[in-house]
């Protein structure tokens, strides 16, 4: 039976065989772990959501004519991207973490068109091997994990130039069955949750890298995986009785260290092998829906623009005018971020394919904003907040019969303010800009889906500073008989065919 809601989800993961490492130990039952849990927790959301709100978080698949969640639909249309950015803002809104499948619905939909591509050019079979796959996962309403990031070792060399060719994963044997996969994946979010892993090459490749250019599937228990958990601030916090130091109980992200020790892939799911003049493509289209999904953290700009201003009534301010200012600046902040991305959805195109692809400038200019703003928001949460931020006693001490009574008389705030509610809030606005789940709103917004000067190198690629200096020299007066870079850029001609409509 397919998975429906969050509850079967959670069953789902129960009795796997995996080999997952947390503090030098191996972890018996993932599931029960008090620190996996509350990222279990948050992919477990992705399907209730779909459940109450079915128009937002599902979508109707014209592969299966199934009524499928949206994280693993196939876009067929610039709507359904729209669709997808207001989904991943509500979810942010409800767990205020990362959700960990935005990676996966944005590797299937930049394979999709890539394996077309590359079975237009060479006539191979991955693009219907893709299709069977899409079909089987949307019927049993899986998560998918997309792992691409390698631990790249020297990055001033090529993968086939490595001292340590593990460094970067890559096919070791191949045979009538499959193919065998060695190397790592680092900074893997979400795979310990997900039911399948898609493996993708993390960088343009040359003939040379011609065995790192390699895509398949593979289950996420599939024998040779290893995963090492990645720690997180605050994350033992979990483990503690009681929930309000942990800020966010009930949610949270997960990274881990993923090991493919001679991993074995069947052919019908490898969708990529040696065609390495393909990986730029995979890369740049995937990074383009990726850096645009980064609508997210508008979600989680949301939550702490709500925890600071509750903070703010706590403390008996909340009409001060710089304080109202301040959330003025994190909102203006956010909506920002969300502006580019929803944008950039909207001007999509058509692949040959089939499938929508957003536009790839408005993409780069939300993730370059999502790479700054979330800092500065946070920034301003914490001077709303003030000191105790950081300096607030336990929740043990305010249970404590000697300590509590003195926490609840000095740690007041205006009248009719329960204490213990003032902690909650204030540990909330450390969770998110310092904690745990600080993971997902500052650091993961400054690397996840590339650093800051990937976006920057995107953005030069498609200025079209010729283009722009033609206009100012035409309304210049100035005789210019050079058309070099009078082109316009797709970006360009798909705002004034818009703005035609």
């Amino acid at each position: 039976m397919p998975i429906k809601t969050g509850a079967e989800y959670i069953q789902s993961l129960r009795g796997r065989n995996m080999k997952v490492y947390l503090f030098g130990e191996l972890v018996k039952e993932p599931v029960d772990h008090p620190m996996i849990r509350p990222s279990i927790n948050a992919v477990a959301e992705t399907y209730d959501l779909a459940v109450k709100e079915s128009e937002l978080a599902s979508a109707k698949s014209s592969i299966t004519d199934l009524q499928v969640n949206r994280f693993l639909h196939i876009a067929e249309s610039a709507e359904d991207l729209v669709n997808q950015n207001k989904m991943q803002r509500k979810l942010g809104q409800l767990t205020g973490t990362c959700f960990q499948r935005c990676v996966g619905m944005d590797a299937l939909n930049s394979l999709y068109s890539v394996t077309y591509e590359i079975d237009e050019k060479y006539k191979t079979p991955y693009h219907k091997r893709l299709v069977e796959f899409i079909k089987m996962i949307q019927k049993e309403n899986f998560v998918i994990g997309g792992a691409m990031t390698d631990p790249k070792g020297d990055r001033s060399k090529a993968p086939s130039e490595q001292e340590d060719p593990d460094v970067f994963l890559h096919v070791v044997e191949k045979n009538d069955k499959g193919i065998v996969v060695r190397g790592a994946k680092a900074h893997q979010t979400g795979c310990i949750n997900s039911h399948w892993i898609i493996f993708m090459p993390t960088l343009r490749l040359q003939e040379n890298d011609k065995d790192y250019a390699v895509v398949g599937a593979i289950p996420a228990d599939a024998p040779g995986l290893t995963y090492i958990y990645g720690r997180q601030s605050c994350d033992t916090r979990s483990m503690e009785d009681g929930d309000i130091d942990a800020g966010n109980a009930k949610f949270a992200g997960q990274e881990a260290l993923m090991i493919f020790d001679n991993v074995f892939v069947p052919w019908d799911k490898v969708f990529m092998f040696g065609e390495y003049e393909f990986a730029s493509m995979l890369v740049e289209r995937f990074t383009c829906y990726h850096r645009r999904s980064y609508v997210c953290k508008t979600g989680l700009g949301d939550v702490l623009i709500g925890a600071a201003a509750a903070i703010a009534d706590y403390n008996g301010i909340p009409n001060v005018s710089h304080i109202r200012d301040k959330l003025v600046e994190m909102t203006h902040l956010n909506e920002t971020i969300y502006a580019a991305g929803i944008a950039s959805s909207h001007q999509a195109h058509k692949t040959k394919s089939g499938v929508w692809l957003n536009d790839d400038m408005l993409a780069n200019v939300c993730k370059h904003n999502v790479t700054r703003y979330p800092y500065e928001i946070g920034r301003l949460a914490q001077d709303i907040a003030g000191g105790l931020v950081v300096t607030l006693p336990s929740e043990k001490d305010l249970k404590n019969p000697e300590t509590g009574p003195l926490l609840k008389k000095y740690l007041r705030g205006r009248k009719g303010v329960n204490v213990e509610d003032r902690m909650r809030i204030l540990r909330l606005i450390e969770n998110m800009t310092l904690g745990r789940n600080a993971v997902g709103y500052l650091t993961e917004s400054m690397h996840g889906a590339g650093s800051p000067q990937a976006q920057r190198i995107q953005i030069a690629r498609q200025m079209q500073l010729e283009y722009k200096k033609k206009l100012a020299k035409n309304l210049a007066n100035i005789n210019d008989n050079s058309e070099a870079g009078y082109e316009q850029s797709d970006y360009f001609q798909r705002v004034f065919k818009l703005s035609k409509k």
